[in-house]
């Protein structure tokens, strides 16, 4: 691996999705160990990598956390995706990704990947659930006294 780009913003994201509750992974049919670090880093406790069959890994991952493929959402970039973005209740992609992905996914992010995009998804989907004010609350609270 030459280099591989993390954005903050996105870490964040995946934070406040799992301080709501959700769970998050990786399935990447790369092998990284920058992505594995960057994955242990966030708390990301479920990550497959150098993994071709991903909707097989995808499905064995739903039974693992008992929760329907439907009940989950996916970002993907490439065909290799579209097993899993066809399946799942919100499928999203990066303006970046293959046009055959864009095309047949529910959300396209403004931001490609990399760029902010993985936040813009963890954005809507707390948004979605109702939970978005709830998990910036801490960050927005301000007492009196500190005015």
């Amino acid at each position: 691996e030459v280099m591989k780009t993390f954005n903050v913003l996105d870490g964040q994201g995946i934070k406040l999705l799992q301080q709501a509750g959700i769970q998050t992974a990786i399935i990447s049919a790369r092998q990284s160990a920058i992505v594995s670090k960057r994955a242990s880093d966030l708390g990301i406790t479920h990550v497959m990598q150098g993994i071709h069959d991903k909707y097989a890994a995808f499905v064995s991952l739903c039974q693992q956390l008992n929760v329907g493929v439907n009940e989950c959402g996916f970002i993907g970039d490439d065909v290799i995706d579209l097993p899993i973005l066809l399946r799942v209740g919100f499928a999203a992609s990066v303006p970046n990704g293959h046009v055959e992905v864009r095309t047949r996914v529910h959300y396209v992010t403004q931001a490609s990947g990399g760029r902010g995009a993985a936040r813009e998804v963890c954005d809507f989907i707390l948004k979605a659930q109702h939970k978005y004010t709830a998990a910036l609350a801490p960050y927005l609270t301000v007492s009196a006294h500190e005015r």
